[in-house]
């Protein structure tokens, strides 16, 4: 199973705990972790469905580079990174 985890600063906002699903696609990854923790949506994407410009997503510690369709295979036993970046000073 694909393992999706979630940064801590927004696990301060919504209960969100990492979660194993099954998933061909990163896009899939996310709608499953969605499936279970549907408030974490609306901190990711925008009303568009697009990925929020401050979200970063990781496979394996690798950058997905395409945001728009997150279409990028991931592996059975693959970890799923979603980073939020800070801002401020």
């Amino acid at each position: 199973m694909v393992r999706v985890s979630f940064p801590q600063v927004l696990q301060r906002h919504v209960a969100c705990p990492p979660v194993d699903v099954e998933a061909r696609t990163v896009r899939e990854a996310l709608e499953a972790a969605f499936a279970v923790y549907p408030r974490v949506r609306g901190y990711l994407f925008d009303d568009g469905g697009a990925l929020r410009q401050h979200v970063t997503v990781f496979v394996d510690g690798d950058v997905v580079t395409n945001r728009t369709t997150l279409a990028q295979k991931v592996r059975a036993e693959a970890r799923v990174d979603v980073l939020q970046a800070l801002s401020g000073g």
